[in-house]
C-alpha cells in the first residue's frame, strides 16, 4: 500500500494529535520511518510517547505556519485544531494553520516530488441542504460565521492543493473526514462522543438536545486511518473523497449505547 518514495521518512503534520498519532503508529507498524511535526497547541505528547524510543520515529516541535525543510518521501498534512472548542479559541491561528500550513507543505512536496495528502473535513460543505453529501456537492457555506475560521480555512487549503496540482504537477490527495472517534480523543474537546463518555464515567446525566432524533454518522479511528492510507496509495485518485461511515445513528441511540457500555447511574436528560 504505497505511492510514497521509498527510502525516505514520511512526514505527518499534527502527528501528536488524535488521528495523527494513530497514523504514526500505523506507518511505524508497516516499517516506515516517520517524522512527526506538532506544535502541541492541541496535540498531546502522551499520544506518541510510546514511539519516542523507536529508532524509526522522530518528533519535531514545529508550527506549520512556518516553512519546514526535510528530505521526505511523502506528507500527510493533518495539522489543525479540529473541534469547535479548540478552533474557535483562536480563529486567526486556526485559519493560518490551514492556509499557511497548506502552502508550506505543498511547497515541500513540490520540491521533493513527493505525494501529499490533505486532511480536509466534512465542514467544507457548511450547513448542507443535501443528505448525504456527495463529493460533487459544493455546499451551503457561511464565510463570516464563527465556524468559518475552520470551514473556510479547509476550503482554501483544498483550493491550494488543486492549484498546486494543476499548475505544478504536485501529486495530491484530498480526504474529507467525517465524524471520527476512538482512543486518544481529547477529554475536553466538546465533541458528542467524548462528552457522553466523560459524563457517564463521572456518573453525570447525559444531555441530549431536542428529542434526540437528530442523527450523525460515526467512523471508528482505525477505519479512517485505513481509508487515508488507501487514498495515498492511489496516485490517480486526487479526490476529494468523503471518508466516514454511511450508517447514521440518532443522538438518543448514542446516549443509550454509552450508558449501557459504561454502566453506572447516569440517565438521559433532554
Amino acid at each position: 500500500m504505497t505511492s510514497l518514495i521509498d527510502g525516505y521518512a514520511v512526514l505527518v503534520t499534527g502527528g501528536a494529535g488524535f488521528l495523527g498519532s494513530h497514523l504514526c503508529d500505523r506507518l511505524i507498524g508497516e516499517g516506515r520511518e516517520v517524522l512527526c511535526l506538532d506544535n502541541f497547541v492541541t496535540g498531546n505528547k502522551q499520544n506518541i510517547e510510546h514511539l519516542l524510543d523507536n529508532h524509526r520515529f522522530e518528533l519535531v516541535r514545529h508550527d506549520v505556519c512556518f516553512p519546514y525543510y526535510a528530505e521526505v518521501g511523502g506528507i500527510y498534512n493533518l495539522a489543525c485544531p479540529a473541534s469547535p472548542r479548540h478552533y474557535q479559541r483562536d480563529p486567526m491561528f486556526t485559519i493560518k494553520t490551514s492556509v499557511m500550513g497548506a502552502i508550506n507543505m505543498l511547497g515541500l512536496a513540490k520540491r521533493r516530488g513527493a505525494p501529499i495528502l490533505q486532511a480536509s473535513t466534512s465542514e467544507v460543505y457548511g450547513d448542507p441542504t443535501v443528505h448525504p453529501q456527495p463529493e460533487i456537492y459544493t455546499g451551503n457555506v457561511d464565510p463570516i460565521g464563527i465556524r468559518a475560521c475552520y470551514d473556510e480555512g479547509k476550503r482554501c487549503a483544498e483550493t491550494l492543493f488543486f492549484d498546486y496540482h494543476r499548475q505544478n504537477g504536485v501529486s495530491i490527495r484530498v480526504a474529507r473526514i467525517f465524524n471520527t472517534y476512538g482512543p486518544r480523543m481529547a477529554v475536553g474537546d466538546g465533541r458528542v462522543v467524548s462528552n457522553f463518555i466523560v459524563q457517564a464515567l463521572r456518573g453525570e446525566d447525559l444531555t441530549v438536545y431536542g428529542d434526540g432524533s437528530h442523527s450523525r454518522s460515526f467512523c471508528y479511528f482505525d477505519d479512517l486511518i485505513e481509508g487515508i492510507m488507501r487514498h495515498m496509495a492511489h496516485p490517480s485518485e486526487t479526490g476529494p473523497i468523503n471518508l466516514g461511515n454511511e450508517t447514521e445513528h440518532t443522538m438518543l441511540e448514542l446516549a443509550e449505547t454509552v450508558i449501557r457500555t459504561v454502566g453506572g447511574s447516569s440517565r438521559i436528560t433532554f
